[in-house]
């Protein structure tokens, strides 16, 4: 009897499927590969975005940050500008200047004051007061930083003298302060008011 399962024909067909399969298996579909890689470009892009917001935060962070800080030294230089201005205002007002120059004219009638009573026997008590006064107040106002310039017999400084008068003399040198007409004063390096004084000149 002869055995069907051994032919020609069925060892064909075997090789024919065991070649089917091997060809299956070298070749891959496109779409397959097509698939995987937009697979792969899906699994890329949320680490992305999450490094970008990452990155977007943090500049966020640093632009608060910095404006925060200019806010508020714009605030603090407003405040030490307004703190300037409001203490020259004072200085202005309640100065020492001010005052100073105010009392000037005091001292001037003290000074005339002092020469109308210098001969005036019947007055002595008058000008010992008066003497006194005219004492204390050049104290308290020297304690201030009044200071009288010095004009007679010294050199005529047109920074602290102002000439009104010039008298032609051989008795002075040129230049001179020979007489002081009305007093000067100055606070430290400031001239108040000039003293008013007669200059010797050459004959």
């Amino acid at each position: 009897m002869t055995n069907p399962f051994k032919g020609s024909n069925f060892k064909n067909t075997g090789k024919e499927v065991e070649e089917d399969t091997q060809d299956g298996l070298e070749e891959k579909d496109p779409s397959e590969e097509k698939d995987n890689e937009e697979t792969q470009i899906e699994n890329t892009e949320p680490v992305q975005d999450t490094a970008e917001s990452a990155e977007l935060d943090k500049v966020k962070a640093d632009f608060e940050q910095l404006n925060n800080q200019y806010i508020r030294l714009a605030a603090d230089f407003e405040n030490y500008r307004k703190r300037q201005e409001q203490e020259r205002e004072n200085l202005i007002k309640y100065g020492a200047v001010e005052t100073l120059k105010k009392l000037l004219e005091v001292l001037d009638n003290f000074d005339r004051g002092k020469a109308a009573l210098e001969n005036v026997e019947d007055c002595k008590v008058i000008k010992d007061n008066f003497d006194l006064l005219h004492k204390q107040v050049m104290d308290v106002l020297a304690k201030l930083g009044l200071e009288v310039i010095e004009a007679e017999g010294k050199e005529f400084d047109p920074n602290f003298h102002e000439a009104v008068m010039q008298t032609p003399t051989s008795e002075h040198p040129e230049h001179t302060v020979i007489k002081e007409l009305q007093k000067g004063y100055k606070l430290g390096d400031k001239v108040l008011r000039p003293s008013l004084v007669n200059v010797a000149v050459a004959e």
